[in-house]
């Protein structure tokens, strides 16, 4: 695994903010996928601050999307000066302080509404139904490498319910470019919205792509716990209230919408954590752990798809 270099990248970007130096205080290190990130806040010589940033592959791209949300008018901490070293990407940005308090629901609306009614660009990776419909040939393809690997050995029920997705798929992916089609946070949890003194921004870029608004809705209240499509219901009810098409409600797939956006958001995620598993984290060592969460999401999204 490669060192962490946040020292040499915090200096680079110092550098480029034309400060000598900065005292560190750790605010959140954590391991998103098991890939090390870390969140700190940098005091200049003039008692002056700001938010450093460091992230590993596959999360190095999180200041392209932050920069492009700013320019389209979404509300997020502005980057100030970024830099890559060795597949590891640091920021400095916008030091918001601290949250008045945690987002609620309402909260969580409004922000999807503004965010799904930005119009796209082209530097964000697309997720149509032709991709997305893809999701469970691509997550048995992974599985297919992890047993060459000599990994997953124990894992039927996996590829036999990821056959009968793919075998569903074309049709319950149906409805996939309905409204709202377009920026999706894909990180969208009460943390990712800070609420401070003058308003609230989004955080946590990392991963946004375009694509159905639907599956940052079916995000909001975590993947934790089970499913639940009636609050999810209320949910989309509300956003819609609050500006979001009306379209947000309608039938896809042969599905109600809140049953399509909680089946494809964990199908979704079976096929990022086994991606993770073969590819960026790659450490057997972790596979029971994944395995474990690659059921559970599979028994919802079958239930949920109706397969």
């Amino acid at each position: 695994m490669t060192t962490n270099p946040s020292a040499e990248l915090l200096d680079n970007l110092l550098t480029v903010a034309g400060q000598a130096t900065a005292v560190r205080e750790e605010v959140r290190v954590w391991s998103m996928s098991g890939v090390m990130s870390g969140v700190e806040r940098v005091t200049f010589p003039d008692g002056t601050t700001a938010i450093f940033k460091y992230a590993k592959k596959p999360f190095d791209s999180e200041d392209r999307a932050l920069r492009l949300a700013h320019t389209l008018g979404v509300p997020v901490p502005q980057v100030h000066a970024s830099a890559v070293l060795d597949g590891w990407l640091g920021m400095l940005m916008e030091d918001l302080g601290p949250s008045v308090r945690e987002a609620d629901d309402l909260d969580g609306v409004a922000a999807a509404v503004i965010l799904h009614g930005t119009r796209t660009a082209p530097p964000l990776p697309v997720l149509d139904q032709d991709r997305l419909r893809a999701l469970p040939p691509r997550a048995l393809a992974h599985l297919e490498r992890l047993r060459k690997a000599d990994r997953w050995q124990d894992a039927d029920d996996v590829e036999d319910a990821l056959g009968r997705l793919a075998q569903a798929a074309e049709a319950r992916s149906a409805g996939a470019t309905l409204a709202p089609f377009g920026w999706v946070h894909s990180e969208f949890h009460p943390t990712s919205l800070h609420i401070g003194e003058r308003g609230w921004r989004l955080l946590d870029f990392a991963r946004a792509f375009t694509g159905p608004g639907l599956l940052d809705l079916a995000s909001w209240h975590g993947t934790i716990e089970p499913p639940h499509p009636v609050r999810l219901r209320v949910f989309l009810e509300q956003y819609v209230t609050a500006g979001g098409t009306p379209d947000t409600l309608a039938p896809r797939g042969g599905l109600t919408a809140e049953n399509w956006a909680l089946g494809w958001h964990r199908m979704w995620a079976v096929e990022w954590f086994m991606d993770q598993s073969i590819r960026w984290i790659n450490d057997p060592a972790t596979d029971p752990a994944y395995i474990k969460a690659v059921r559970r999401h599979l028994t919802d999204v079958l239930h949920l798809l109706e397969t």
